[in-house]
C-alpha cells in the first residue's frame, strides 16, 4: 500500500512554500502527499493565488484548504482586556482554533502514515496524539535557529528578569556564535503573551518524533552537531534532527515571460544588485527614498522590487496595492536611471532573478527562503533584516557562513542613502566582495552536492524514511 503523508503549514506564502517544495521530494521518494493549508482568516487574494498555482503546477500533490474554525467567542487577536494584542498571538490562537478542522480532515482520509506539522503548528501534536499519528516538525528556518530556540526556553526559567532587559548583552548558545539579545525576535524579548506563547511553541517541539530542518550539513556543522549532542535542550531529550536541504523552489510557472529577464538579458555578467524583500516585506515612504537615492549615487546596475507602505502595521496579511512609484520614489529618480536600473511593482521571478548570469548580489530580508534560495544561487547576500528570526540569520550568514555583509542602520529608523550606496559599491566593486562571491559560489556547490545521491542531506532524508513507522490500518486514526 502507498504511503501517505499529509503536511501541514503555518499561516502565509513564505511558510506555504516550504511546504510545497518538501511535497514534492516525499513525491520523488515514491509517498503520496497530502497538503492541508490553513487559509488566513482574513481575506488573502495573495493565499488564494498561490495555492491555485501551486495545485496547477503541482497535480501529483492533493492540496486541500481546511474550512475556518469556529468562531471564537472574542475576536482572534484580541487579549484579555480587550485591546489588540501582538500579530503573533493571533496568529498562534487561530493556528490552535485550527485543530479541529484539522482533525476532521485527518479523519477523513482513508489513511495516514505520518503528519509534518509547519513549526509555528505545534498545537497540532495533540490531533496526532488523539489520533495515534506520528507526527514530525517541519523547521523553515536555520538550524542555527532551531538550536537558538530550543536552548531559550530553558534559559528563560533560570535568568530573572525578560530577555529584552539584557539590552546588547551577548547570549551564547551551543553551536552558534554568540549575538546581542537584542537581535532576538521582538516579540520575544517582552515578558508578555507573546513571548510566553512563543517559548511554549518549541517547548513543545522536542514533544515529536523528529525535526526536519531546511539545511545542509556542511552549511551549519556546529549547530546541527549541537542539536545531534542534545546540548540545545539540557534537561529532556532531544528528537532526532534531519539537515534535509536546501528545499529550494525551482522556478518556473508564470517567470518565463517576464520583463525583469529580458532586461537582465541585456546586462553583463554579475553586474546588477538585485533588491527584494520578501512576502512580508514593505518599507515607508522615507525608506523607499533613502534606497532610491542610494542607488542612483551607487551608479550600479540594480533590479529593484517596490512595494506600497503597510498601512496597518498589525495586519501582515494586508493586501498588497499597487505602488504608485511617482509618489513614493524622489523626483526624477527613475528617468535619471533609466537604462541603468528597472524597478518591478509587488512581485519578480526571484529565483530565477538570482541564478541569471547578471545578478551579482542580493539585498535580503534574510528570511530563510530567500536565504537559501541567494545561496543555491552562488550570490553574495546584502543582509537587511526586519522582523521574527531574520536579526538572528544575519549574525549567521555573516558571522558564521561569512555569505554576506550587513546593512547598517536597520535597527534604527531608516538605512540612510549613504549606506545603500557604501554596501552596493562595495559587494559589487572591492576586494571584499569578490571573495565574498567566491565563497558563496563555493557554498553553491556543496548546497547542489548535498542534495545528490550519496550527499548529506539525500542520506538525511532516507534515514527519515527508514524511521517513518507504517500506518497499518485505517482504524489506528480514527475517531
Amino acid at each position: 500500500m502507498e504511503r501517505t503523508v499529509v503536511l501541514y503549514p503555518g499561516l502565509g506564502v513564505g511558510h506555504l512554500v516550504p511546504m510545497v517544495e518538501l511535497a514534492k521530494v516525499f513525491l520523488r521518494h515514491g509517498l503520496a502527499v497530502t497538503v492541508a493549508a490553513v487559509k488566513p482568516p482574513l481575506d488573502s487574494p495573495d493565499f488564494s493565488a498561490a495555492v491555485a498555482r501551486f495545485a496547477e503546477c503541482n497535480p501529483a500533490i492533493n492540496f486541500h484548504v481546511l474550512p475556518p474554525p469556529p468562531p471564537p467567542p472574542a475576536p482572534v487577536g484580541s487579549g484579555s482586556d480587550g485591546k489588540s494584542a501582538s500579530p503573533i498571538v493571533g496568529m498562534l490562537g487561530f493556528l490552535n482554533a485550527m485543530n479541529a478542522p484539522l482533525r476532521d480532515f485527518l479523519c477523513s482520509l482513508p489513511s495516514v502514515d505520518a503528519l509534518i506539522v509547519d513549526m509555528f503548528c505545534t498545537d497540532a501534536l495533540d490531533v496526532a496524539s488523539e489520533l495515534r499519528l506520528p507526527v514530525y516538525v517541519f523547521f523553515t528556518s536555520a538550524a542555527s535557529d532551531l538550536a537558538v530556540f530550543l536552548h531559550l526556553t530553558s534559559m528563560r526559567d533560570s535568568i530573572n528578569t525578560s530577555f529584552g532587559e539584557l539590552g546588547d548583552s551577548m547570549i551564547h548558545i551551543p553551536g552558534c556564535p554568540p549575538f546581542k539579545a537584542s537581535e532576538l525576535p521582538s516579540d520575544i524579548l517582552s515578558d508578555n503573551e507573546a513571548s510566553r506563547l512563543i517559548l511554549l511553541m518549541f517547548r513543545r517541539h522536542p514533544e515529536s518524533r523528529g525535526i526536519l530542518v531546511n539545511t545542509f550539513e556542511s552549511l551549519e556543522t556546529r549547530a546541527l552537531r549541537a542539536l545531534e549532542d542534545g546540548l540545545c535542550v539540557p534537561g529532556r531529550a532531544t528528537p532526532t534532527v534531519y539537515s534535509i536541504g536546501p528545499i529550494v523552489s525551482g522556478g518556473g510557472g508564470r517567470a518565463k515571460d517576464h520583463d525583469c529577464l529580458r532586461w537582465l538579458g541585456a546586462q553583463p555578467d554579475n553586474s546588477v544588485v538585485f533588491l527584494s524583500f520578501g512576502s512580508l516585506g514593505r518599507f515607508c515612504k522615507k525608506q523607499l527614498e533613502e534606497i532610491a537615492i542610494g542607488l542612483q549615487k551607487s551608479e550600479k546596475r540594480f533590479l529593484w522590487v517596490v512595494r506600497s507602505p503597510r498601512i496597518d502595521e498589525k495586519n501582515v496579511f494586508e493586501p498588497l496595492a499597487e505602488p504608485d512609484l511617482d509618489a513614493l520614489l524622489p523626483a526624477g529618480f527613475m528617468e535619471e536611471t533609466r537604462g541603468r536600473g528597472l524597478v518591478v511593482k509587488l512581485w519578480a521571478p526571484q529565483v530565477e532573478v538570482l541564478r541569471h548570469r547578471s545578478t551579482g548580489a542580493v539585498g535580503t530580508h534574510c528570511g530563510w527562503n530567500s536565504t537559501l534560495e541567494g545561496i543555491t544561487a552562488g550570490v553574495p547576500l546584502l543582509c537587511w533584516p526586519l522582523y521574527a528570526e531574520q536579526r538572528l540569520n544575519k549574525v549567521f550568514v555573516v558571522e558564521e557562513m561569512k555569505l554576506g555583509v550587513e546593512m547598517r542602520g536597520y535597527d534604527e529608523e531608516v538605512v540612510v542613502a549613504e549606506e545603500v550606496e557604501a554596501k552596493v559599491r562595495w559587494v559589487m566593486e572591492s576586494e571584499g566582495g569578490q571573495a565574498l562571491r567566491q565563497r558563496a559560489a563555493a557554498v553553491k556547490d556543496a548546497a547542489a552536492q548535498a542534495i545528490k545521491e550519496g550527499g548529506s542531506s539525500h542520506a538525511a532524508f532516507f534515514k527519515f524514511l527508514e524511521d517513518l513507522p507504517l500506518q497499518v490500518s485505517r482504524g489506528m486514526v480514527s475517531a
